[in-house]
C-alpha cells in the first residue's frame, strides 16, 4: 500500500493564538518537535511568556463577553459550520496527526472522526439548553419561578500528547456551545497537531478571543489558572499533573474536570469465542501503540482457556507490521517520544525483575526502524496482581497475562489491586457473566466483547477513583463544567 505524502516536511516556528490572531512569541525559550517515525525535526515552538499568557486570558475574557451575547441558534449554526470545516480539512488533519504523534493513518482517521462526533454532540447540547430550562407558574399566590443556565466565562483547557485532537474536542466544542471561551494549553509532545485543530476551528468564524492557544507547561498552566478571569479547568493528562491542578482549583474555588491515568484490564472467560475475540483484544492492548486512556495491559484469563488464548494471541501479534503511520499497511506506529518508549522499556524490565517471563519481545527490532521511536508489541506472562507492573499503567504496547480461577477473583483484583478506574472489559458468551461484571466492577467505562470501551460523544467518559477528579466528566457531561444555574422568583404586583 502507498506511503501518503506529508502535509509539510517542516512546519517552521509555531505561533501563539491570541485574540483571533496567530502571533510570534517573544519568548527566547523554545523546543523542537520530532516526527516519531523518523526522528527528524518537523517544527520549533516557543514556551509562552507570562505576558503572552496574560494577553491570552484577557482576550478570552473579551471573547466570553462576545460569546455570551450570541443567540443560541447562532452558536449552534457556528458549531455546524465548524463541523463542516473539519470535514473539509479531514485528510490534512489525519496526516498531520500521524506525522506529529506517530499513530497509524487508520487510527488518525478514527481520532479526527471522534473530533467531528464531539462537535455534533456539542450542537445537540446547545439545543438541549432550551429543554433544561424549567418554569413553574403559580408557585404560590401570584409567584412564578424559573431556572436558567448561564455560561460561566473563560476556561483553561489542557490537552495531552497522546490524544491532542480528541482531547481538544472533549472540551472546546462544548465550551463554545455553552457560550464560554477558552485558552488551550497543548502538550509539548505534538504541538503541530494542536495548531492545526485550532486552525480548522477558527475557520467557522468564532468571535476574536473565543479560542486562544499558548504553548506552555505546568508553570504557565498554573499561572493561567490563577488569573481571576479563568473560571475553571478542563484537563486530560497524567494523574500527578492533574492532582496539582485539582488542588489549585480547590484553593482558588474554581470548577474542574480532570482525567488522569488508568490501569485497565480485559477478562477472558472460558466460554468466550477465543478466535473471534483476538482482534478486539489486540486492538485494546496495542492500538495507538498502547498510548490511550482506555487501552488495557492486564489480560486476566479465567480457567483452562489460558493456553489456547495465549497461542492465538501470540500468533496474531506476530503478524503485526511496524512502520511509519503514513504507510497505509502499518499496524503499529512508533511511540510519540523517545522518553515514552524508554519508560515502557523500563516497565517491561521491571516486570521481568519481579518474576514475569517474556513471551513475545518487542524490544528486538531491525535496523530499518532504528531512526524512529519504535518498540514492537510485547507480551509477558506469569504476572500476578500484586506485582507493581500489574498496578501501574504501562502506557505502551504491552500485554501482561494473568491467570485467574474465577470471575469473582478477577473482579476483586480489578477493584482492589489498583486505585485507578478508567475501564475494564470482559470477553464472554454469557449474559449472566456480562451483567455481573458490569454491575460489580468499579470502573467508569465497561466493555462487553469489545477491546476499547470508548463512549460515543453523546456519553461522558465515566472514569472513577483516581482516574478522575473534579465535578464534571468530559464530553457531553462537560456542559456542567461550563454552565451555572440561576433561579428567578417573580411576583407581579
Amino acid at each position: 500500500m502507498a506511503l501518503l505524502p506529508e502535509v509539510k516536511r517542516h512546519y517552521g516556528r509555531l505561533k501563539l493564538l491570541i485574540d483571533g490572531e496567530w502571533v510570534e512569541s517573544k519568548s527566547t525559550q523554545s523546543y523542537e518537535t520530532l516526527n516519531p517515525a523518523t526522528g527528524e525535526i518537523i517544527a520549533e515552538f516557543p514556551t509562552a511568556t507570562r505576558e503572552e499568557a496574560r494577553a491570552a486570558v484577557e482576550a478570552a475574557q473579551r471573547g466570553f463577553e462576545a460569546m455570551r451575547r450570541i443567540p443560541l441558534r447562532e452558536r449552534a449554526r457556528m458549531l455546524f459550520d465548524m463541523r463542516q470545516k473539519f470535514e473539509e480539512h479531514f485528510d490534512e488533519l489525519t496526516r498531520v496527526l500521524t506525522q506529529d504523534h506517530g499513530r497509524t493513518i487508520k487510527e488518525s482517521v478514527g481520532s479526527v472522526r471522534r473530533v467531528i462526533e464531539n462537535i455534533e454532540s456539542a450542537c445537540s447540547a446547545a439545543y438541549g439548553l432550551v429543554a433544561r430550562n424549567e418554569h413553574l407558574d403559580e408557585l404560590a399566590n401570584g409567584i412564578d419561578m424559573w431556572l436558567t443556565w448561564e455560561p460561566m466565562g473563560a476556561f483553561l483547557i489542557v490537552t495531552p500528547g497522546n490524544i491532542p485532537m480528541h482531547a481538544w474536542s472533549s472540551f472546546v466544542p462544548y465550551a463554545l456551545a455553552a457560550g464560554c471561551s477558552v485558552v488551550v494549553s497543548p502538550s509539548r509532545q505534538d504541538p503541530v497537531a494542536a495548531e492545526y485543530v485550532c486552525r480548522a476551528a477558527l475557520d467557522a468564524g468564532w468571535p476574536k478571543g473565543a479560542i486562544n492557544m499558548v504553548h506552555g507547561g505546568r508553570e504557565i498552566n498554573k499561572f493561567i489558572l490563577r488569573q481571576p478571569e479563568i473560571r475553571g479547568l478542563g484537563f486530560i493528562g497524567s494523574t500527578s499533573a492533574g492532582w496539582e491542578l485539582f488542588k489549585l482549583c480547590g484553593e482558588l474555588g474554581k470548577n474542574s474536570s480532570i482525567n488522569g491515568n488508568g490501569k485497565n484490564s480485559v477478562v477472558i472467560m472460558p466460554d468466550a469465542d477465543v478466535k473471534a475475540i483476538i482482534p478486539f483484544v489486540r486492538q485494546g492492548c496495542f492500538g495507538m501503540t498502547g498510548q490511550r486512556c482506555l487501552g488495557s495491559d492486564n489480560l486476566m484469563v479465567v480457567g483452562d482457556v489460558y493456553d489456547e488464548f495465549k497461542q492465538r494471541f501470540v500468533e496474531e501479534v506476530g503478524n503485526m507490521r511496524l512502520g511509519y503511520g503514513l504507510e497505509q499497511s502499518t499496524d503499529l506506529g512508533p511511540y510519540c517520544t523517545a522518553e515514552g518508549r524508554e519508560k515502557v522499556r523500563s516497565w517491561v524490565e521491571r516486570g521481568l525483575a519481579e518474576g514475569a517471563t517474556m513471551v513475545h519481545d518487542g524490544r528486538i527490532l531491525g535496523p530499518e526502524l532504528s531512526q524512529g521511536f519504535f518498540m514492537g508489541p510485547t507480551i509477558i506472562e506469569n504476572v500476578h496482581p500484586d506485582m507493581e507492573i500489574a498496578k501501574e499503567e504501562a502506557f505502551g504496547a504491552v500485554a501482561g497475562l494473568i491467570r485467574t480461577q474465577s470471575l469473582d477473583e478477577a473482579i476483586q483484583w480489578i477493584n482492589t489491586k489498583t486505585d485507578l478506574g478508567h475501564s475494564a472489559c470482559i470477553m464472554t458468551a454469557s449474559g449472566r457473566n456480562a451483567r455481573k461484571f458490569a454491575r460489580e466492577v468499579v470502573v467508569g467505562n465497561v466493555g462487553i466483547n469489545v477491546g476499547v470501551p470508548q463512549p460515543y460523544a453523546f456519553f461522558p467518559l465515566g472514569s472513577k477513583r483516581k482516574s478522575f477528579l473534579g465535578g464534571a466528566k468530559s464530553r457531553m457531561a462537560s456542559m456542567r463544567l461550563f454552565l451555572d444555574e440561576k433561579t428567578v422568583t417573580a411576583r407581579w404586583i
